[in-house]
């Protein structure tokens, strides 16, 4: 990631995952040490629902990872900051980094790449 690189951090995380707070801090910290500026967070929880425990590890879909509503609101706030790309936690699949990137209006990176990235 280049020095000085806006990101959104974005998070998605089952309601069982209680650490998750700090595993978004932890990945800024990470996203700071490899040149980029958190500029804003948003997570995603998926909590349990009637018959949900069995998809709770699932994303909400497949094309986004994210529901609808969500990738709206990380749009938002990546306009709002003029961020440079958002920054995802979770690994996205070549079709999720596509659709997201259209969506956002700006590229759409998982932290696993930028960290394999050096």
């Amino acid at each position: 990631m280049a020095e000085g690189t806006d990101v959104v951090l974005v998070g998605y995380f089952s309601s069982k995952q209680k650490d998750f707070a700090e595993l978004m801090e932890t990945a800024a910290q990470q996203a700071t040490n490899h040149g980029a500026r958190v500029v804003g967070r948003i997570v995603q929880r998926r909590g349990v629902s009637d018959g949900g425990a069995k998809k709770i590890a699932l994303p909400y879909s497949s094309r986004t990872l994210l529901s609808y509503g969500k990738v709206r609101e990380v749009a938002a706030l990546c306009e709002q900051t003029n961020a440079d790309a958002a920054l995802f936690l979770s690994t996205l699949t070549e079709r999720q980094h596509r659709v997201l990137t259209g969506m956002l209006g700006c590229p759409a990176v998982s932290l696993a790449d930028v960290m394999a990235a050096g």
